[in-house]
């Protein structure tokens, strides 16, 4: 596994690069659709793969464990085979979930317990026991056990909680270190930069990350609730002091114009549920604004879902029937918006690649943003 620089674009620090894994090359900047359970939501896997192309998707650790348990997966021969994704898979440790189980965790140097939001029942999470879970999982690449501190939290906590994560990965490198991968394939450890919204935390976690010589690094607890612009600073001071050759991750985010604005600082790696979840309550990305398809103004629009055409429902089904099945509560109409989404996103990101590739993405990103964040 290995990551390839191809571009950078001259005017910002974004990048254009493909990382290669045992299942197949990821082109960045990428944006990873999340499968949190080992399946996107009202998405078929084939429709993920034939149809929208995404050359990677997300699951997580936290809710795996749970459901269907490593039991499970193991004797499927990892998450790949009992799902049927033939393309790389990333998890996410479960740090975030753990942090929002506000009221049903503890949190201890050892690790977190908390009690599962299905029946009540304890667990205990370590650097350790996480470690081993995701090589069961069997993803290609897998996150550090990290906590994800809320915001706003006080700096001294911010500071508690970034030193936790480093030891924390230390413990995680060690166990990381003495396993090996179950399923044939090779995977990578991201250690993930914490230290809130405060830029002396940022620097001192992005340097101690940038110590580790991971194969590629991740950026956690933004997206959180802060304000986008102080995002936006956190991300452009990690992406300074993170290794420039290794793929930089930030995690949890976003909207479109995220994704262009963090791109610009130099990220490559985007999750969120923010597509699929946001179409399944009837909010459309576009590349002219964001379509609440639930309005009654599109009620007697014949017109395509989408003229530009990032999936094939957009040109397959008009905005009225769309909106029809929203009033209706029709299951066909979550499905619809989610596959658009998805591939609007999927097709912002080849865009992206491809202005960063010949030197125009940032006069292209001007001109796009006002456009993105219209309501129409």
């Amino acid at each position: 596994m290995h990551f390839e620089l191809l571009a950078n674009d001259p005017a910002s620090n974004a990048r254009a690069g493909v990382l290669h894994t045992d299942h197949g090359a990821v082109p960045t900047p990428v944006f990873m659709p999340v499968g949190t359970l080992g399946a996107v939501k009202a998405v078929h896997p084939r429709e993920l793969r034939n149809d929208l192309d995404a050359p990677i998707m997300l699951s997580n650790t936290y809710h795996l464990y749970l459901r269907p348990g490593m039991e499970v997966l193991e004797h499927a021969g990892g998450l790949h085979r009992f799902n049927g994704w033939d393309r790389p898979i990333l998890t996410d440790s479960g740090g975030f979930q753990v942090h929002s189980l506000s009221d049903i965790r503890k949190i201890t140097e050892e690790g977190v317990r908390f009690q599962s939001h299905i029946d009540g029942s304890r667990h205990m999470f370590t650097p350790e026991s996480v470690m081993d879970i995701q090589r069961t999982i069997g993803a290609d690449i897998v996150m550090a056990f990290d906590e994800c501190t809320p915001w706003p939290c006080e700096p001294v906590y911010a500071e508690q909680s970034m030193h936790r994560t480093h030891r924390w990965l230390d413990r995680c490198l060690a166990r990381f270190a003495e396993t090996e991968p179950k399923y044939g394939h090779e995977q990578a450890l991201f250690p993930i930069v914490q230290g809130s919204t405060f830029p002396e935390l940022r620097e001192r976690s992005s340097e101690y990350i940038a110590g580790k010589d991971a194969l590629g690094n991740a950026i956690g607890g933004l997206s959180v609730g802060e304000p986008e612009e102080e995002m936006y600073a956190m991300a452009e001071l990690c992406c300074s002091i993170l290794p420039k050759d290794r793929p930089r991750y930030l995690m949890g985010v976003g909207t479109p114009w995220n994704l262009l604005e963090n791109m610009a600082r130099g990220i490559d790696m985007f999750d969120c549920v923010m597509p699929t979840r946001n179409g399944r309550n009837g909010m459309l990305f576009t590349m002219n604004g964001v379509v609440n398809i639930k309005n009654r103004q599109w009620a007697d629009d014949h017109s395509p879902l989408d003229p530009d055409g990032h999936s094939w429902v957009d040109t397959a089904y008009s905005r009225a029937f769309v909106r029809h099945l929203f009033q209706s509560n029709e299951m066909l109409g979550q499905q619809i918006a989610s596959l658009h989404n998805l591939g609007f996103y999927l097709a912002l990101m080849r865009q992206a690649r491809e202005r960063i590739m010949d030197g125009s993405f940032t006069t292209w990103k001007y001109a796009l943003l006002p456009r993105l964040k219209t309501r129409l």
